[in-house]
């Protein structure tokens, strides 16, 4: 009895993975990078700092190859990161009671010939403001921004499966700009001439017959 239902199970674990996979669904974590971010480069406003540690970690960790600025490779530059509270709740007494902390990241990427995108990931998180214990919350504070920072990281993540859509319209927009500009270029230089022609005859030829048969027409009245 328990092999059947060891079968059974075995069963339903195949049935769900290849349904999963035929509809296209991927699991929690895993992302569908664009080839233009296959090698990268990571700059930032603290080459050094957690935000950056935790970026290029989890970039590696995708398959993606780090490697130096150079002109023909993409960029990641992260601009900045910033941290902000406002009050959510107060207790009778007017004193704050709950609060909500905010973590933004900022950063841009460059695609060498198809732009430059700027993005930002921002997250928060509610807390309780308990005075009596200003260590406490100081500690909790510093948790919850490692906390939104690796959460925003994963954020930036998600966007950048993005980049490819971005790049798609820019390069059409540089198309239709690249075609308007040839035809005024053309109207400009003259190089778009007009020919006439009339029964295979040049409108030298035409004009002075054209005159005198009008004359004719004049004399017969």
């Amino acid at each position: 009895m328990n092999s059947i239902f060891r079968s059974l199970r075995s069963l339903i674990v195949v049935v769900v993975a290849l349904t999963t996979a035929s509809c296209g669904f991927h699991l929690r974590g895993s992302y569908n990078l664009p080839p233009e971010l296959d090698k990268l480069s990571v700059t930032s406003f603290d080459q050094y700092g957690p935000l950056t540690r935790e970026m290029r970690y989890l970039l590696q960790e995708h398959g993606i190859k780090l490697t130096l600025p150079a002109s023909n490779i993409t960029n990641l530059h992260l601009i900045s990161e910033s941290y902000g509270e406002r009050t959510l709740s107060l207790y009778q007494s007017s004193r704050v009671a709950e609060k909500a902390f905010t973590y933004t990241a900022r950063y841009s990427v460059t695609v060498p010939g198809k732009g430059n995108y700027n993005f930002s990931a921002s997250l928060n998180r509610s807390y309780l403001d308990n005075p009596l214990t200003a260590l406490a919350k100081s500690v909790e504070q510093d948790m919850l921004a490692a906390e939104l920072r690796t959460e925003a990281t994963k954020q930036m993540m998600r966007q950048l499966t993005r980049i490819k859509t971005y790049v798609e319209e820019y390069e059409k927009k540089q198309a239709a700009e690249e075609m308007i500009e040839k035809i005024q270029n053309e109207g400009q230089d003259g190089s778009i001439t007009i020919k006439n022609r009339f029964e295979g005859k040049d409108d030298s030829v035409l004009l002075p017959e054209l005159f005198k048969s009008g004359d004719d027409g004049d004399n017969s009245k």
